[in-house]
């Protein structure tokens, strides 16, 4: 199987890569692996489906190109049942050797066909530089739209990994890998929010040095005010049938007004605000608020939350969406939608390296009560969302 870049990832500094179809992998943290492996019932709902662990090593073909193969754990994994083979072997070709210019093109035209096989009509991620004014401006290099045929961050991601593991590791070395649900696969254009969530961003383990960075960065950002800051996006325009994408650091310098400009910008196809899209969104994070104000004891420092819809609306979904939506909601005991005909949104918890409970392996201090920068995020968020239906 190849390993291939993960090409809607959005946000994190850590490459995310594509295992299979309904699979991603990300290196291990011990830390993120005790939250899944004790992960509360009430929140697996909102949480991507933790599938095990895979080794992973570098190795050198003939061709001194760098592979990376990874293999599922020899310990019984009871959750890698989706794995029917187990010496199943997983390929990579990273190209290294001449330079960035020779990784550029491979990343280029690799990213380019996945995309194109994987997804259907004409599909192409724009980078949306934060210096542009007009974010739907044409290339005036004409010549090279194969420039824009990627999610900038996600590419930035897989190039610093690449560099990191190829300098770093000998062939010897193995890797452990998290295997987890790709929350995306079932949508044809996803467009996809990435929130950083709480006050506080710093883990218990963090340094001082870093600990001061974190709290500079929440109190120059909308972290302090709202509890949330925005940490990559990716819309899809139907007009252009590109995607528009923003990264952290447009996040970062914006102010409350900004954030929610950008909030409404995310649920604009280009054409027109999609409103059918904000009460299940509503719904589904009033019921996330629900079960984190239950959780006693949980910090989810430097977590994220993404929120997920399709880009392509059918004709059908948009002459019965009201009917279908009011009806799904009220029947449904789980208030995320995950059923394939009726899956409009999803609001889905990721990245919890940094998230401490009692009971988990790591040291850290315990917390008594929920997390309340993050029940604050989620309370703004929610308002702010409320504003733009009203």
């Amino acid at each position: 199987v190849l390993l291939e870049p993960f090409v809607h990832q959005v946000g994190g500094h850590m490459s995310m890569m594509k295992y299979d179809e309904h699979t991603v992998c990300k290196p291990l943290v011990s830390q993120e692996q005790s939250f899944y492996e004790s992960l509360p019932l009430a929140m697996r709902q909102f949480t991507p489906q933790y599938k095990g662990i895979i080794s992973v090593h570098v190795k050198k073909d003939s061709l001194g190109n760098l592979n990376l193969i990874a293999s599922p754990s020899v310990q019984p994994e009871p959750l890698l049942d989706t794995i029917h083979e187990p010496g199943v072997t997983l390929w990579h070709k990273w190209a290294a050797g001449s330079g960035e210019r020779a990784l550029v093109t491979w990343s280029h035209t690799q990213l380019a066909k996945t995309l194109k096989d994987s997804c259907p009509g004409k599909m192409l991620l724009r980078t949306d530089l934060q210096y542009c004014t007009d974010s739907l401006l044409e290339d005036t290099n004409g010549n090279q739209p194969e420039r824009n045929s990627y999610n900038p961050w996600g590419l930035h991601c897989h190039r610093q990994h690449l560099t990191r593991m190829s300098s770093k590791y000998n062939e010897n070395k193995l890797h452990q890998f998290l295997l987890l649900e790709n929350v995306v696969s079932k949508y044809n254009y996803p467009c996809i929010l990435d929130l950083k969530m709480g006050t506080r961003q710093h883990g218990d383990d963090a340094s001082e040095e870093k600990k001061a960075r974190h709290i500079k960065k929440c109190e120059q950002s909308t972290s302090a005010s709202l509890g949330v800051r925005i940490c990559g996006m990716q819309v899809y325009q139907a007009e252009t049938g590109h995607f528009l994408c923003k990264d952290k650091y447009y996040g970062r310098k914006l102010s409350p007004e900004g954030f929610r400009q950008t909030l409404r910008q995310f649920l604009c196809n280009g054409n027109r605000l999609r409103t059918d899209l904000l009460e299940p969104i509503i719904l589904q994070l009033k019921a996330l608020l629900s079960v984190i104000r239950k959780q006693s004891s949980y910090r989810f420092y430097s977590s994220s939350l993404l929120i997920i819809y399709d880009g392509l609306e059918s004709k059908e979904s948009a002459a019965s969406l009201d009917h279908q939506l009011q009806g799904h909601f009220q029947t449904a005991n789980c208030p995320t939608a995950h059923g394939a005909g009726h899956a409009k949104v999803d609001v889905r918890m990721i990245d919890f390296a940094h998230t401490t409970f009692k009971g988990s392996k790591c040291n850290h201090t315990t917390y008594d009560g929920p997390d309340h920068g993050y029940i604050f995020g989620l309370e703004n968020l929610i308002k702010i969302l409320q504003n733009i239906s009203e």
